[in-house]
């Protein structure tokens, strides 16, 4: 069931609002709100603490394979870890470029500690550690 609220903004704040309404391609205002919510929401999940409930993230990394031993690096972390891969897909960019892209899934602190691991090796070009949820409390 859908409640219907109300809000008071300033006339700047929705311009810039229905500014980013259109470049991101919303069908209304509610739907964008709506989406900030959940990413307020998601960004609460990952903040508590106390919160071991089992959590999901992405890992996107960019680098040159043929970087002094780096692809053994990056594995070695993984299979260390590998109760956290759930899947792992790699794609050759151009003749010395790859991307590799992991989704994670365990508590918050492990796959965390995981991905920053991955993304901080040294040579990686490229690392960001993308926070994710299961959908389950959204």
């Amino acid at each position: 069931m859908l409640q219907r609220i109300g809000i008071s903004l300033d006339d700047n704040l929705l311009l810039q609002f229905d500014e980013y309404i259109n470049k991101r391609g919303y069908q209304n205002r509610s739907e964008a709100v709506r989406d900030l919510i959940r990413k307020q929401l998601v960004n609460q999940e990952w903040s508590s603490p106390s919160d071991d409930s089992e959590k999901v993230a992405v890992v996107v990394l960019v680098y040159d394979h043929d970087s002094s031993d780096l692809s053994q690096r990056l594995t070695s972390i993984q299979h260390k870890n590998h109760k956290a891969v759930v899947s792992a897909l790699h794609v050759h960019m151009d003749a010395h470029n790859c991307l590799e892209v992991l989704i994670l899934r365990g508590n918050s602190k492990e796959i965390l500690t995981m991905g920053e691991a991955l993304a901080s090796t040294k040579d990686v070009k490229y690392g960001k550690v993308i926070p994710a949820t299961s959908g389950i409390n959204l």
